[in-house]
């Protein structure tokens, strides 16, 4: 029985289209998975024919699961996983059982931050940064390094702008780091400059060393407490001159990671002086990604990554060249939410290809600290990068969260 391991997903975005992707490719799906709540939600998973709860975190527990597998005669063609920070778990595990060809060294030093400025450290897409140690006194390390403001400060492992904090002084910067550390006392900190520009998101496949610019996205970063992406804009055509220098720029991240085999993608800033790198990521994003790639381009993209992983040749020819544009819903304060209106018109918007909403009734909902306080979104397609944007907009003025703020237990 030809079988494709998952470790761990969400309940929506381009974690759980992998799996319908896998499912809809005829294999036997398995997830294993650290949520309790997964299995009492059973019956919203159709598409996964095993669930196994287990300590996911524990790599022997991991192989000895796989290892039954193959004993009860599942042939186990790939180990994926496309959250992090699994992804190169699963690439391990992958080499180990499928004999796969992924670059898992990439992938890990891609996971970390820390890891990936040092990677980079040559290069002039790369950004000015300090590590601080969780072994130092704070006070000696700000006399004894030179800061410049505005700079972020991170987590090495943060993921979706949690644990991403901007510090314009120093004592942004003391209260930032002193939040850091109170809730990861043991993790360094890494500062990195502050630049200005816009920022695109660009998803990549590496096949036999050949790089792929599958998607180019324009991000609309807003900043609450965190910097939070809210809107999303897929670039149905590119110029030549803005292509060829991502592409130079993307092209010689990757040949520094010495990625042969494997997905990222890239936060970019087009600052003054050129492309910087904002942040990598070894996995598609999350999220609508996927859908906005296949409306946009024809191109179901975690299909094709699986598809590489296992060895087969990905196809990445695009289709069409639709502009995308994915907004995302927030809300103001914090509160039960008691209902969702407006789903069902703004459904009905011209050129509304879907309208997602994530929370149930009695959820608590809140401003977003992280791009997981995103409540759902609107994808809108157009031929006009403008259009599409303003479908979204226009639809998204019927969507309305009503909150109780008074009870919240």
């Amino acid at each position: 029985m030809d079988t494709i391991v998952f470790i761990e997903t969400n309940k929506s975005g381009s974690s759980r289209e992998a799996i319908k992707a896998a499912n809809n490719l005829n294999f036997f799906t398995v997830l294993l998975t650290c949520r309790k709540k997964f299995l009492k939600d059973r019956n919203e998973f159709p598409d996964v024919h095993e669930m196994i709860f287990t300590d996911i975190n524990d790599y022997d527990n991991l192989i000895t699961i796989i290892e039954k597998f193959k004993k009860t005669g599942k042939n186990i063609k790939g180990i994926f996983s496309f959250i992090d920070p699994f992804v190169y778990v699963a690439a391990r595990l992958s080499e180990k059982f499928c004999k796969s060809d992924i670059s898992a060294d990439a992938i890990y030093h891609m996971e970390d931050k820390i890891l990936t400025r040092n990677v980079l450290k040559k290069l002039p897409i790369s950004l000015n940064y300090l590590i601080y140690k969780p072994t130092e006194l704070l006070s000696s390390f700000l006399k004894t390094k030179e800061i410049n403001f505005p700079l972020i400060v991170k987590s090495p492992k943060s993921t979706g702008s949690k644990d991403v904090l901007l510090a314009k002084d120093e004592s942004e910067l003391i209260s930032s780091m002193h939040t850091l550390l109170k809730k990861l006392p043991n993790e360094e900190i890494l500062l990195e400059e502050y630049v200005d520009g816009p920022q695109y998101l660009v998803e990549v496949l590496v096949h036999n060393e050949k790089v792929h610019i599958i998607a180019v996205i324009e991000q609309e970063i807003t900043l609450f407490e965190r910097f939070i992406v809210t809107g999303y804009s897929l670039l149905g055509n590119l110029n030549n001159s803005l292509f060829h220098s991502l592409f130079n720029a993307v092209s010689s991240i990757i040949q520094a990671f010495g990625m042969k085999n494997g997905a990222c993608h890239l936060e970019l800033r087009r600052a003054t002086e050129g492309w910087k790198l904002i942040e990598i990521n070894p996995r598609i994003s999350g999220g609508a990604m996927n859908r906005m790639i296949e409306i946009g381009h024809g191109i179901n993209l975690v299909q094709e990554t699986m598809q590489l992983m296992m060895g087969n040749e990905p196809s990445l020819t695009k289709k069409d060249y639709k502009y995308v544009y994915a907004h995302y819903l927030t809300v103001e304060s914090k509160g039960k939410l008691i209902q969702v209106t407006g789903k069902e018109r703004s459904s009905n918007y011209r050129g509304i290809e879907e309208v997602y909403i994530k929370p149930k009734k009695g959820a608590i909902l809140q401003p977003p600290t992280s791009m997981g306080h995103r409540y759902g979104y609107i994808l809108a397609s157009s031929y006009y990068k403008e259009t599409a944007k303003r479908r979204a907009l226009e639809a998204a003025e019927e969507i309305s969260f009503k909150i109780a703020t008074t009870d919240l237990t």
